[in-house]
């Protein structure tokens, strides 16, 4: 019933946040005539994504390579083409492939780049609606644009060159009529990077430069949390935050503004959690919406860190605890999922955990499809898909079912204990709880992770306690999951365990004391090439029998 009450108010509040952001756009569009564009660019900010020639010989061959698909153009312009897919959509409107144009420094690469620019003012500039127009497309195009805009106004006739500052001055009124109604999280965060950024790279009065810079500080204080970690609990949200804030620092630096007050602080108070969250093989974990993250993007942005350290054992705002010991390392999801714009990438991943030695992940969680549809996004957002325990196939928080409040938990869990203890001969352990299956089942599930001081020896043990005087008629059954990365092979070697082998030769033995330890097909979710097959180690128990198991992983070589 409490549950029915409270996807009924969200219901409402999001049909009157839809219904206020038409009619902001309603009179955006009536005063369109009267904005009056600037004349010129001050600066062009620099851009830390990394560039492939490979992509810009194929945008001038015809062929656009965006999210995983191809579309071949023969020459004419991609916008009039029946497009693969929402996400190649999302990635075409968005201008971040202007970036590798850069590549070439040569007027051919200039021309085409102004071409396909042209071509999306001609047929979208005056037509707000679609994909083109959704915010957060908008906010990274108004971004790619300042940021390359030396590629595409090169050599630039005057025609065009007022066309494209028209439209850009629109589109930064469209941002800050757009921001009152955008939901919080990454998408708004980004929408004041993008009206800070236009703020400083356009001519704008003081007190335009004051409002923006004061609004970017609303977002820090908002968004990032005291431990450096973002609301949303995804560890890539503050990468793809810092690869647009370290520029739009440096240009505030360049031109000798007054930098918005939480800029640098905040900025500082994001690398530890970006370490914290970094693996032995250099990639972020793969919890609440992360999905693979490029080396050299990531390097990119750890060399301005001034900051370095070892990672925190913690972050007890986001929620999140780190084992280390030797050359391994476990992260473990011990929060419940946020609330608000960010509850949007939130996974029902409470108390699952990942595991890296050396320079390879063992231990993962499916993690999040970079351009898949949308089914896949929500199955990977189920806790199926995470390294923990589910009960009768249902996810420890549910979602809604509403193609309106696709994003929504609406039967969250609430309470997630957390205790470390470190003992005297240097074993490092977390003791937790969460109480998603309480209200459904009467079960409260504890599991208990512990490392060794020499990192060779992982210990698990996994409690689904009954509550006592509830009564449920249908059998409760539990499989522990274990996703296995796919560069690691399985191998069966009895009932009880199996052997984890990385392309280096390092090996862990996984073993389930009086369990049947099986190997099943899974899928990973967060490869950089796109969804691909793996295995998983899973431990099938009926609570009528047995409510715990226990559980080793130790290093063999």
């Amino acid at each position: 019933m409490q549950s029915g009450r409270r996807f009924a108010s969200m219901y409402v509040r999001e049909a009157w946040r839809r219904a206020l952001r038409r009619v902001a756009l309603l009179r955006l569009k009536l005063i369109r005539p009267s904005i009056k564009p600037p004349e010129r660019l001050i600066v062009a900010p620099t851009d830390l994504r990394s560039i492939d020639p490979h992509v810009a010989d194929e945008i001038l061959n015809g062929r656009f390579l965006l999210a995983g698909r191809m579309l071949e153009t023969d020459g004419k312009s991609p916008f009039t083409f029946t497009l693969p897919s929402r996400p190649f959509a999302i990635r075409l409107h968005s201008f971040g492939w202007l970036r590798h144009m850069r590549a070439h420094k040569t007027e051919r690469s200039s021309a085409a780049a102004r071409a396909i620019v042209d071509s999306w003012l001609s047929i979208h500039a005056g037509r707000v609606e679609g994909i083109a127009w959704e915010t957060d497309v908008t906010a990274q195009r108004v971004i790619a644009w300042l940021s390359h805009s030396p590629v595409v106004l090169q050599n630039a006739d005057r025609g065009f060159y007022r066309r494209f500052m028209k439209s850009l001055a629109f589109q930064v009124r469209f941002l800050h009529r757009m921001a009152p109604y955008t939901l919080g999280g990454l998408e708004l965060f980004r929408l004041r990077i993008a009206l800070a950024m236009a703020s400083v790279a356009m001519p704008a009065r003081p007190s335009t430069l004051r409002r923006a810079a004061q609004a970017l500080d609303r977002q820090f204080d908002s968004q990032i949390l005291p431990d450096g970690g973002h609301i949303s609990r995804n560890p890539r949200v503050g990468l793809e935050l810092l690869l647009d804030l370290l520029p739009l620092r440096q240009t505030y630096v360049n031109l000798g503004h007054d930098l918005p007050q939480k800029l640098i602080s905040g900025i500082d108070r994001m690398y530890p959690a970006l370490r914290f969250f970094r693996h032995q093989d250099g990639d972020l974990a793969l919890f609440n919406g992360a999905t693979s993250t490029l080396a050299n993007e990531l390097m990119s942005v750890l060399r301005y860190d001034e900051t370095a350290g070892q990672p925190f054992k913690a972050l007890p705002q986001s929620r999140y605890q780190r084992l280390s010991g030797g050359k391994t390392v476990i992260i473990a999801d011990t929060g419940t999922p946020p609330s608000g714009g960010a509850l949007r990438t939130a996974h029902a991943g409470s108390l699952s955990f990942e595991m890296s030695s050396g320079r390879h992940r063992f231990i993962v969680n499916s993690g999040s499809p970079k351009f898949a549809g949308h089914r896949y996004v929500q199955m990977a957002r189920t806790t199926a898909a995470h390294s923990t325990v589910i009960l009768n196939d249902t996810s420890s928080s549910r979602f809604s079912h509403s193609p309106f409040l696709d994003h929504a938990i609406t039967e969250p869990v609430k309470t997630v204990t957390v205790e470390r203890v470190e003992t005297e001969d240097g074993r490092d352990s977390i003791k937790l709880s969460h109480d998603g299956y309480l209200r459904t089942f009467g079960v409260l599930h504890e599991r208990e992770l512990t490392l060794n001081a020499a990192g060779s020896m992982v210990t698990g043990h996994d409690r689904l306690i009954r509550r006592e005087g509830y009564e449920r008629g249908e059998p409760l059954k539990a499989v522990a999951r274990f996703h296995i990365h796919p560069s690691i092979v399985l191998q069966q070697s009895d009932g009880e365990s199996v052997l984890l082998t990385a392309p280096d030769g390092e090996s862990w033995l996984f073993s389930a004391p009086g369990n049947e330890v099986l190997i099943s097909e899974d899928i990973f979710f967060a490869d950089s090439s796109g969804i691909c097959g793996s295995d998983q180690i899973e431990i099938d128990f009926d609570l009528a029998g047995k409510t715990e198991i226990r559980w080793f992983l130790s290093r063999k070589a």
